[in-house]
């Protein structure tokens, strides 16, 4: 009932005013941990997907070509006077991470911190990802995931149900997730709460991931 796209952009509009507040701080070494084990070159073109109000932008290098989009208008809104405060050059559009709308293979780095477990379908947007990214493209994942070698546990998943309709998804796994999307994991690595939370770098493997229709 609550794991939709609608009521994500919802509640993500009602925590906009309170978000940097909350999360900056929080997650300021995790995100640059996760963006430092990207393999950055001049030029490069980077999509940041599910950006909210920007709290990457200052770890990134200044001159790659940067996109970002988030699902909620208030984010995007932020994240675009953050970019101008800090003299970035981002071009920012409110966009759906499950239906990207730009073209195959256009990046060299997708990046997404923090969306794996919130969005309705995590495979449709690891999909997308997929497809937007060049044949030698990074992407660059930070989340909260289950240990990989075991699926939650009955409390977990009983927790989940409150844990997920306000804030997250905690029973997610990160490497069964990129694999059955077309990824191989480069880097693992914990950045925070043990091994809770963990940055990830990502390739593409030759096999093209398939979708199921709806």
């Amino acid at each position: 009932m609550f794991n939709t796209t609608g009521w994500n952009r919802l509640r993500y509009t009602l925590y906009a005013p309170v978000y940097d507040a909350v999360a900056e701080r929080t997650f300021r070494h995790a995100r640059r941990a996760a963006l430092q084990q990207v393999r950055w070159h001049s030029g490069m073109r980077v999509l940041l997907v599910g950006a909210g109000t920007g709290l990457d932008l200052p770890w990134l290098p200044r001159d790659v070509e940067l996109h970002a989009t988030d699902l909620c208008p208030a984010m995007v809104k932020r994240l675009t006077e953050r970019a101008r405060l800090l003299g970035i050059d981002v071009d920012a559009r409110v966009m759906d991470a499950e239906r990207l709308e730009y073209d195959d293979g256009r990046f060299d780095v997708v990046v997404m911190h923090l969306i794996l477990a919130v969005m309705p379908t995590p495979e449709a947007g690891l999909c997308e990802a997929h497809r937007v990214l060049g044949a030698n493209g990074q992407l660059c994942v930070m989340d909260k995931f289950q240990a990989d070698d075991r699926p939650a546990g009955l409390a977990r998943r009983g927790l989940n149900l409150i844990t997920s309709a306000i804030a997250t998804d905690i029973t997610r796994q990160a490497r069964p997730l990129l694999e059955a999307t077309g990824f191989s994991v480069d880097e693992d690595r914990p950045v925070m709460m043990g091994r809770l939370f963990r940055a990830l770098i990502a390739s593409k493997t030759s096999a093209m991931p398939t979708r199921e229709s709806p």
